[in-house]
């Protein structure tokens, strides 16, 4: 069983970029499917960035796709470097794993294991 740890949210203005980190204790992401999820209030919970595993490509969501890059460092920690970040990206965001390839869109459903979430805002 994995267990996962997020940091890196916070507050920034429009334009600006945030690096978003998750690390696993318990297990690597070797044979994991990994991805990255956000929920803004009164929406759900939706897939923005996901690998999953044995795939060398990535999937992203229309509405984060050339701004965002999920990324992990083969071991234990994953990534998500958002750019250009924009004030619809304001929300709770989550990584999440799961033992096994399980295709896209990155389905919340899919994923066994969840970070605490960490609150990303963007100002205009």
């Amino acid at each position: 069983q994995v267990h996962l740890v997020e940091s890196g949210g916070g507050s920034v203005q429009a334009g600006g970029s945030l690096r978003l980190s998750c690390a696993a204790s318990g297990d690597t992401y070797s044979g994991y499917s990994v991805g990255w999820f956000r929920q803004a209030p009164g929406k759900e919970r939706e897939g923005v960035a996901s690998i999953s595993a044995g795939d060398y490509r990535a999937y992203y969501a229309d509405s984060v796709k050339g701004r965002f890059t999920i990324q992990d460092n083969a071991q234990n920690t994953m990534y998500l470097q958002m750019n250009s970040l924009k004030p619809e990206d304001t929300a709770m965001y989550y990584c999440a794993a799961t033992l096994g390839w399980v295709g896209y869109p990155p389905f919340p459903w899919r994923y066994n294991y969840w970070g605490q979430g960490t609150q990303v805002t963007v100002s205009s």
